[in-house]
């Protein structure tokens, strides 16, 4: 009679164990899959990772036509657009010698709902004019520069205007070219227009120290901009604060380096070690 009531009694505890057991796993499901949906919905304070590469746009970033209440007033520290600012860019593309002439003019352009603001792009090889783009930029309320579109022109090859783009049409949406809040291993797109544009941006470093020739940079932004389209090329960008872009360079597939040289139309001197 004992040893049956001993065999009761672990009998119940092992029945009591599995269920306990089943419960937890049950409570483990639920609780991941309600940590993704709040991901899904810019509401976790952590993002999943790829290899290290933070793939999850912030809830900031997300689109949202609502979200533009004066879209040309471009003044994000790392990307400011002012009307009548000439930024000039000289390297080499190929051992060639390169010059880039970005102008932020006073045009816009409505573009899905928005007005964005029209820049100018002259690009010349060994002095011949290769190519004429207008790019396209909005700024949200919370400080992000997206990238509505472009129309390129590709004087080299009659004219053709291959890699042009509009967001909101034929499929394509608009990215971001600058965050409000960049962080370190952030990963968005800056364009995507399937099959004809769809650039990415990897955040690298907020604390790097550059020297062009247009002055030398403290707490420059490092980015890697890459392309599922060249999926062999990848480029680093390098912006400070309070001028933009000052330097892009090849870092696999091709051999190109442009660096900031001159910008006209602004109070802004040429010091050293600018922060």
């Amino acid at each position: 009679m004992f040893v049956s009531n001993i065999l009761l009694i672990m009998q119940f505890t092992f029945d009591f164990m599995e269920i306990k057991l089943i419960l937890m796993f049950v409570g483990l499901i639920m609780s991941t899959n309600v940590a993704l949906i709040l991901v899904g919905l810019g509401l976790h304070h952590q993002q999943p990772t790829i290899m290290g590469i933070n793939y999850a746009m912030a809830a900031s970033n997300v689109f949202d036509k609502s979200n533009f209440s004066n879209p040309l007033k471009i003044d994000n520290k790392y990307f400011p657009l002012k009307p009548g600012t000439t930024m000039i860019y000289e390297g080499k593309s190929e051992d060639e010698p390169t010059r880039d002439v970005f102008v932020v003019t006073n045009d816009t352009k409505e573009i899905a709902g928005i007005t964005a603001r029209v820049v100018h792009d002259d690009g010349y090889v060994k002095g011949e004019h290769e190519e004429t783009t207008d790019d396209w930029f909005a700024q949200d309320d919370q400080g992000n520069v997206w990238y509505m579109g472009e129309y390129t022109t590709d004087l080299s090859n009659k004219g053709s205007h291959e890699g042009s783009w509009e967001a909101d049409v034929k499929g394509a949406e608009a990215g971001v070219i600058m965050e409000a809040n960049p962080k370190v291993d952030d990963t968005y797109n800056q364009e995507f227009s399937k099959g004809v544009a769809e650039d990415k941006g990897t955040i690298l470093s907020l604390d790097e120290k550059i020297t062009v020739p247009y002055g030398t940079f403290s707490n420059v932004l490092k980015t890697k901009d890459f392309s599922a389209l060249e999926p062999d090329i990848v480029e680093n960008k390098y912006y400070a604060q309070n001028i933009g872009e000052i330097k892009a360079m090849s870092v696999k597939g091709e051999s190109e380096v442009q660096s900031l040289v001159q910008i006209n139309g602004t109070d802004k001197s040429n010091s050293s070690d600018t922060n």
